[in-house]
């Protein structure tokens, strides 16, 4: 009996969760009368990427808004992304090109690169993206660059995969949905952890009164997320989650590069602060537990009661994040939640193992 009071309690710490994703998933959505209309500058990072920039390039130059530069960030580049650029630039003068060359004492670093973007901007608020993603509209930049007023400096938006067929497309899209109800519902609920470079915004002041990416510039990753957890705040951080606000980038990736990133990504985790990681690893947990204990409780005790409360389980989960995926244009992910879900987290736990038991950190 212990361990189906185990599998209760389990069960009721799920569905505490889902309930905090109800901050997100069932607030009404509503079109904002945006009044802010401050100078943008939209940084974009680009490594390699000609072909993208060929095609979104005048996607960003044909943004509805009325004050606003490109800040077009050439990563040593060695295909002709810089060419690109560099036409583009002749041509507008609301395009500016930083190119960057390989530096010997930052080799490689993406934040080096977009440090010398931020330097190059003009103006105080910037919204980031990189050169793979698609604005879903012309209004996007008015839709994430509105949510910056006096006191919100930091912008939240919502970055996912264009939709294609696979089991990979769907798990990759899977993740970065869920991700953006964490990030988005914590935000909400006042304690704002995370975000994604595809699609984010933040003023000047933030980046330099907190020292860049100064104590994580050793880190491939981090530009985002991790800069988001040590300077978001309940009162300087916004979301922007209307459809129109996305972005979407092609998926190329095959399953090793994804799980590549996915390392990368969970390893930055370890610096997030101390109570996001104890609230975001007890929710990874009590995944774990309701699948693993779900399995065990059927087959030692009669059915039915476990069973009402997997049910009981699923129900809350359909009931509070498929609102969210409809709202984040996810709707057919609802009936892919349990498989998805499985298969995200024994991806996850296999990584985590594997990284604990790996006496070097070569993930870094």
């Amino acid at each position: 009996m212990v361990l189906l009071y185990l599998f209760a309690f389990v069960v009721l710490v799920n569905c505490f969760y889902f309930l905090l994703f109800s901050t997100f998933s069932l607030r009404k959505q509503r079109q904002e009368i945006l009044e802010n209309h401050f100078p943008i500058s939209i940084v974009v990072y680009a490594k390699n990427k000609a072909s993208n920039l060929r095609e979104h390039i005048p996607l960003w130059l044909n943004q509805q808004y009325p004050d606003f530069e490109i800040i077009l960030v050439n990563d040593a580049s060695f295909d002709k992304s810089l060419e690109v650029m560099e036409v583009f630039e002749k041509n507008n003068k609301t395009i500016k090109v930083v190119n960057v060359e390989n530096n010997e004492a930052f080799w490689g670093s993406k934040k080096y690169a977009l440090t010398l973007g931020i330097k190059k901007a003009s103006h105080q608020r910037m919204i980031f993206t990189s050169a793979e993603c698609k604005p879903a509209s012309s209004e996007w930049l008015k839709e994430v660059g509105g949510r910056f007023s006096t006191n919100k400096q930091i912008v939240l938006g919502f970055g996912s995969y264009q939709k294609k067929k696979g089991l990979l497309n769907k798990l990759v899209r899977f993740d970065a949905f869920m991700t953006a109800v964490q990030y988005f519902s914590y935000a909400l609920a006042g304690t704002p952890f995370m975000g994604v470079g595809k699609n984010l915004g933040y003023t000047s002041k933030v980046y330099y009164d907190n020292g860049g990416f100064v104590s994580h510039i050793d880190l491939q990753t981090g530009d985002d997320d991790l800069f988001i957890n040590q300077v978001a705040t309940k009162t300087n951080t916004a979301i922007c989650d209307l459809k129109k606000s996305f972005t979407y980038s092609e998926q190329k990736l095959t399953w090793k590069e994804w799980i590549l990133l996915k390392k990368k990504k969970i390893t930055t985790r370890r610096l997030y602060q101390l109570k996001h990681r104890i609230v975001l690893g007890f929710y990874y947990v009590s995944q774990i537990l309701f699948w693993t204990l779900s399995i065990i409780t059927m087959s030692l005790f009669d059915w039915k009661i476990p069973l009402i409360m997997i049910l009981f389980r699923l129900l809350m989960q359909y009931l509070i994040v498929s609102p969210a995926a409809k709202k984040l244009n996810e709707k057919e992910m609802i009936i892919w939640f349990p498989l998805m879900e499985i298969l995200l987290i024994i991806i996850e736990f296999t990584i985590f193992i594997n990284y604990k038991s790996s006496k070097s950190n070569s993930w870094k």
